[in-house]
This record gives structure tokens, sequence and C-alpha cells, in this order.
């Protein structure tokens, strides 16, 4: 008889044995409620070194605050608070 080969446990990203912990949204605890695109300086923490908008999964703002994250950083740059990108 031909015995089933035996699965090996799935890989996580964060590696073997790792707790993986979300990041809480910085203006969810602050308790914001709209996202102002003049405060360039809380702006730039969201913009990566090239002037690319960084993800929720490195940011670790929710859904909502990030999609104003977004909008902020464009208005940002339209009205030249923030660069488009870095040379």
């Amino acid at each position: 008889m031909a015995s089933k080969p035996k699965r090996r446990p799935a890989k996580t990203r964060a590696g073997a044995g790792a707790s993986t912990r979300r990041k809480s949204c910085y203006f969810c605890k602050d308790k914001v409620e709209e996202i102002d695109y003049k405060n360039y300086n809380q702006l730039r923490r969201y913009v990566s070194e090239k002037g690319k908008i960084r993800s929720r999964r490195i940011t670790g703002a929710c859904r909502r605050h990030q999609r104003q994250v977004a909008v902020a950083v464009k208005r940002a740059r339209e009205v030249a608070l923030l660069p488009y990108a870095v040379n």
C-alpha cells in the first residue's frame, strides 16, 4: 500500500513562529475626522523617498484614512506643498 505524502505546514511571511500584529491607525487613535492637505509635515510620513504614496500595509492606516491620505497627498502635490517625484 502506498502511503500519502506528508504535507508541510504553510510558511508565513513573518517566518516560523513569529507573531504578527496589525499596526493600528494613527488617525483613528487621535480621532481625526478629516485629513488636511495643508498639513504637509504629517503627510510626508505617508510618502516614500521616491515620492510614491506608501501602502496601507506599510503605513498601518485603516482603509478610510488611507483613502483620505491619498487624496490629501495628491492635493498637496497640486499646490506644490509636496513634490511629485524626487530627482
